[in-house]
């Protein structure tokens, strides 16, 4: 009985086989002449930022003396955060010499209400115009689609004579509200490019269920909204902590971004120019929205192929 068993088995076995689709194995691909080239083409680009920022983090923990040999690869004979300290607590942006660290604490009260007023009204704004049955929906959206394109230069007199008027020019609430407006057009495209992709069957039963345009916004959409979010925020984070046109104009005296102050450092000095001060100054400012992204930055790239940039 058992090797009638076996026999049996052998036999399904073997008309499975028969059966069975062949197999054929796989070959390697090698090494093509395309792929040097896109090796070489990316190690160049690689190099092409990698090289000036190891010169710069390097030059910064440099003495004065060392500088003037004149050997910009070489590591510090003697590593020295002086340079650090000194931009920090002591550099000059003007007749001022209180350091970088004024001018990154006007950064921070900058970030934070222009990133609160910004994003809130465009995802409104977004949420409208994507689901809800606005009146001149189309004529805004396009109107929203110009003023995107339109030059910072060419509105920088108006947005001028409007906070002279509200009195709130030269002041850290002039630059954040400047940075809200002009971010405005392109983050209401986008969130309502986003939102436009949920399923109207949703929409549907929010509105049988309550029917409250701020219900279904706070309740359905915001959630919904994690992937958009981060990617709005990193975009923002990045625009307004690296400019410095809005805040040199807009900021005054009192209200300088850290920009400023390092623009100012570097170009107004007198005496001989210390490389490893002005080094520290900007490695100091642009390490901020590099530890945002690089905390982030995965979620970024899940954000952005989940279709929160989409059109």
């Amino acid at each position: 009985m058992s090797q009638f068993s076996v026999s049996e088995r052998a036999a399904a076995s073997g008309a499975m086989s028969q059966t069975r689709a062949p197999y054929f194995v796989r070959k390697k691909k090698g090494i093509t002449p395309r792929t040097i080239a896109i090796l070489v083409f990316l190690s160049i680009c690689a190099l092409f930022f990698c090289v000036p920022l190891y010169v710069v983090v390097v030059t910064s923990f440099k003495t004065m003396d060392q500088i003037r040999e004149g050997a910009i690869f070489s590591l510090p004979t003697i590593w020295t955060l002086e340079a650090w300290d000194h931009a920090w607590n002591q550099a000059c942006s003007g007749i001022k010499c209180e350091g970088l660290k004024v001018g990154f604490w006007n950064s921070v009260f900058i970030l934070f209400p222009s990133l609160i007023l910004s994003i809130s009204l465009a995802m409104v704004t977004g949420f409208a115009l994507a689901l809800w049955n606005v009146r001149w929906a189309g004529a805004f959206l396009f109107l929203l689609f110009i003023c995107a394109f339109v030059p910072f230069q060419i509105i920088m007199y108006p947005l001028i004579v409007m906070t002279t008027t509200t009195k709130i020019y030269g002041t850290l609430w002039a630059v954040a509200v400047i940075h809200a407006v002009l971010a405005m057009p392109v983050l209401t495209l986008i969130f309502r490019n986003y939102y436009k992709d949920i399923p109207t069957e949703i929409m549907s039963a929010a509105m049988m269920d309550s029917g409250s345009f701020w219900r279904i916004f706070f309740e359905i959409i915001v959630p919904m909204s994690g992937n958009i979010l981060i990617v709005v925020l990193i975009l923002q984070i990045t625009s307004i902590w690296n400019d410095y046109l809005i805040g040199v104009t807009f900021g005054g005296l009192s209200g300088q971004p850290m920009t400023v102050n390092l623009a100012n450092l570097i170009t107004i000095s007198t005496g001989t120019t210390n490389y490893a001060h002005n080094m520290a100054a900007a490695l100091l400012t642009a390490i901020p929205p590099l530890v945002v992204y690089f905390l982030v930055g995965k979620l970024f790239v899940q954000g952005v192929t989940a279709g929160a940039i989409k059109g």
